[in-house]
């Protein structure tokens, strides 16, 4: 009876394992339904489930479990921990910060955890702010407020030149401030609305693609084949100049690279910085960039 059970198992943990690695690999993002699958299975978790299942199994079958796991860490590090040199920075350059304040922190709460005030700053899933106050403490600087839980700070004058939210509450406004345009992006993260219709709708909203700047939350790994077009015309400022772990996301656990900072090839990214947080479940992430 012992033997049958060890032998269920052993079917048991190839299926799993096999299961795994067709969704993240094969399956991907082919349907709405795999789709939600491979963002709940990054590699992080396929390689903790892999060394789990390893626990229930003799010696002799452990250690394909073991390199299997090691493959996989292998390739996780290949996409995700980058190492740059970053290059000098001049007053010229713009500091552009976005963070996803997770609804409990504000304005002076990015400012500290920035450890400065930047020349632009987008935050999304932040609270409801009085202009009016926001300006008496801060005479000499510029914002807007929206109503879809997004906020923007500038030291230069801000020029809004759209704001537009897909029927599934996804949003993209389109900015414009110290000679560059912007679009800051709030995707919608709910389960139950594909990721391709929202990520469709930020694509026929970024209209220009020079001198330009996309940062936001896009709830998509860099990996998602939704990203393609922003690929193509964009550089990833963590993946120029910045060095660690990609992924923003869970409470500084590297898991999924949910936020992201693309700047159009005819500015240069200098360096790019995330900076952990406890008090959201988003990292923030810091770019320079030099016109």
């Amino acid at each position: 009876m012992l033997k049958i059970v060890r032998v269920l198992y052993l079917f048991l943990n190839a299926a799993i394992i096999l299961s795994l690695l067709a969704i993240h690999f094969i399956y991907k993002e082919d349907s709405y339904q795999s789709s939600l699958l491979y963002y709940t299975f990054p590699l992080p978790i396929i390689i903790l489930a892999v060394l789990v299942l390893s626990i229930f199994l003799n010696r002799k079958f452990r250690k394909f479990n073991l390199l299997i796991a090691s493959l996989l860490l292998l390739i996780w590090l290949g996409r995700s921990f980058k190492i740059n040199f970053s290059e000098d920075i001049k007053e010229s350059d713009l500091e552009v910060v976005f963070w996803n304040a997770s609804r409990e922190n504000n304005l002076q709460g990015a400012f500290n955890k920035n450890g400065s005030i930047p020349d632009v700053l987008v935050l999304v899933e932040t609270g409801k702010y009085i202009i009016e106050e926001i300006q008496q403490k801060y005479p000499n600087y510029y914002f807007y407020a929206s109503d879809r839980e997004m906020f923007l700070f500038s030291k230069t004058p801000l020029e809004i030149k759209s704001e537009n939210t897909s029927k599934y509450n996804t949003t993209v406004i389109d900015f414009k401030t110290a000679g560059i345009n912007f679009y800051a992006v709030d995707v919608t993260g709910s389960p139950d609305v594909p990721r391709e219709w929202e990520l469709g709708f930020v694509n026929e909203n970024i209209k220009i693609k020079t001198k330009t700047i996309l940062l936001g939350d896009f709830n998509v790994p860099y990996e998602s084949k939704y990203l393609n077009a922003f690929k193509t015309n964009f550089n990833h400022a963590f993946n120029e100049k910045g060095n660690g772990f990609r992924e923003t996301w869970f409470w500084n656990l590297p898991l999924l690279s949910l936020d992201h900072i693309w700047i159009s090839k005819d500015l240069k990214v200098l360096k790019t910085k995330k900076l952990y947080s406890k008090v959201s479940d988003h990292s923030m992430l810091k770019t320079y960039v030099r016109k």
